[in-house]
C-alpha cells in the first residue's frame, strides 16, 4: 500500500482515462457523424459522454485531499494555501477564457472580448477547485457531508420550486429555467455558449451542484487516506457508498431528471456514485494488488491532464488558420484538408469521424509520452 503522502497510481490512471475520453468526444472529424455513446444527451438523460466531466471534477476533489491534507492540520498555513489555490484557479480560468478568445483575439481583439464566452470547462474546473479547497481546509468531514447535501437540496429547491422572474413557474426547459435566466441576467447573451446564446451548459447557477461533485471526491479522498483502516475495509465501504449514491441518483431522477447541462442533483449523485465505485475498483486492482502493467498509457495522460486538454483545444483552431488549396480551387483549413483527404476517403462518414478522434488520442499520447520520459510535468 502507498504511504499517505504519495500519489495514488489508481487516481492517475482514472484521471488519464478521463482526459483521454475528453479528447475522444471533443474532437470528432465531423460533428454530424458521431456514434451515439459519444454524444451528449440531447437534454434529460445521461450518456457515457456525459460522465466524463463530472468524473474529472470528482478526481479534482480527491486530488485536493492528497495535496492539502498536511496543510489542513496547520491553521496558520491555511491563508497561504488558499492564496496558492486561488492563483491556480485564476490561471485555469484565464486559460479557459483564452481558448474562447483564440484565434479571434489576434485578428479582431475588440470583437473577441465583446462576445467572449465567459463560462467554460476550464473555468468551471477552476471554480470547483478553489471553492472545494476552501471547504476542505475549513471544515470537518461531517460538515463537508452536510454542505454537499445542503447544496444538492438547495439547488433542487431553486430549480423546481422558485418561480423564474419574467417567465413564470419553475421549470427545467432549456431557455426558461432559473439557471438560464441567471446567466442571461448576469453575463448577457453575448457571453454565453455560442451554440445556444440563451443558456450555457457551464453556467453560473449550475456551478453550485458541480461543487458538490468535487466535494464527493474530497470525501472519498479523505476516506482513502485514513491510515487506521485496512484496504479491504476502505474498498468495501467506498463501493457500497458509491452504489448507494448511484441508486439515490436514479431515484431522484424520477422527480429531478438527470441533466448534464443543468447539472441536476440526481446527476451529481448518479455520476458521483459511479466515480466512487470505479475509483475503488481501480484502487483495489492497482494500488492494493499491484497489477499495473496496463497503466502506462493512462498515467502518461494523467500526469499532464490539464496541459493536454488545453493544447488539444488549441490545436484545431491553429490548424484551421493554415489554409491549403483543394483540387477544385477552393481553400480550407489544414485540419479540414487532412480530414477530407486522408480520413473521409478511406472510411465511411461515421467511421472517418471516429478515426480522426482516435488519431488525436494517439498523436497526443506520443507528445505526452516524450514529456513523461523527460519528466516534464506542467503544473498549472
Amino acid at each position: 500500500m502507498e504511504k499517505s503522502n504519495q500519489r495514488l497510481l489508481s487516481l492517475d490512471v482514472f484521471r488519464g482515462a478521463t482526459v483521454a475520453a475528453m479528447i475522444l468526444v471533443n474532437n470528432p472529424g465531423d460533428w454530424g457523424n458521431i456514434y451515439a455513446p459519444l454524444k451528449h444527451a440531447s437534454w434529460h438523460g445521461c450518456t457515457p459522454t456525459d460522465l466524463i466531466f463530472p468524473f474529472f471534477l470528482f478526481i479534482v476533489g480527491v486530488s485536493i485531499t492528497y495535496a492539502m491534507s498536511s496543510k489542513k492540520t496547520d491553521p496558520q498555513a491555511h491563508t497561504k494555501t488558499i492564496l496558492k489555490a486561488a492563483k491556480r484557479a485564476a490561471i485555469l480560468f484565464g486559460l479557459g477564457l483564452f481558448l474562447s478568445l483564440y484565434p479571434k483575439i489576434f485578428t479582431e481583439p475588440i470583437a473577441a472580448f465583446s462576445t467572449v464566452r465567459i463560462p467554460g470547462v476550464l473555468q468551471r474546473i477552476a471554480l470547483v477547485f478553489l471553492i472545494s479547497s476552501i471547504i476542505f481546509l475549513k471544515n470537518s468531514e461531517k460538515n463537508i457531508v452536510r454542505i454537499t447535501g445542503g447544496i444538492l437540496v438547495l439547488y433542487w429547491i431553486i430549480m423546481t420550486f422558485v418561480p423564474v422572474p419574467g417567465i413564470g413557474d419553475a421549470n427545467l426547459e432549456k431557455e426558461t429555467n432559473m439557471g438560464a435566466w441567471v446567466d442571461r441576467s448576469i453575463l448577457t447573451e453575448a457571453h454565453l455558449w455560442k451554440s445556444a446564446k440563451t443558456w450555457d451548459p457551464e453556467g453560473i447557477l449550475s456551478t453550485l451542484p458541480a461543487i458538490a461533485s468535487g466535494l464527493i471526491g474530497v470525501l472519498v479522498g479523505a476516506f482513502l487516506r485514513r491510515r487506521e483502516l485496512e484496504d479491504g475495509h476502505k474498498i468495501s465501504w467506498l463501493f457500497s457508498v458509491g452504489l448507494m449514491l448511484f441508486i439515490g441518483g436514479m431515484i431522484w431522477d424520477l422527480q429531478f431528471p438527470m441533466n448534464k447541462s443543468l447539472w441536476t442533483s440526481s446527476f451529481v449523485l448518479y455520476t458521483g456514485g459511479l466515480a466512487t465505485m470505479i475509483l475503488s475498483f481501480c484502487y483495489w486492482i492497482i494500488d492494493v494488488n499491484k497489477y499495473s502493467r496496463f497503466t502506462l498509457p493512462f498515467v502518461v495522460y494523467g500526469k499532464n491532464a490539464i496541459t493536454v486538454f488545453f493544447l488539444s483545444g488549441l490545436l484545431p483552431r491553429t490548424m484551421n488558420m493554415i489554409k491549403l488549396s483543394n483540387a477544385d480551387g477552393t481553400t480550407t483549413g489544414l485540419q479540414s484538408w487532412l480530414y477530407n483527404n486522408v480520413f473521409s476517403t478511406n472510411f465511411s462518414a461515421i467511421n472517418a469521424s471516429l478515426a480522426w478522434a482516435i488519431a488525436q488520442i494517439c498523436f497526443w499520447f506520443i507528445i505526452l509520452y516524450i514529456m513523461y520520459r523527460k519528466h516534464i510535468f506542467i503544473k498549472v
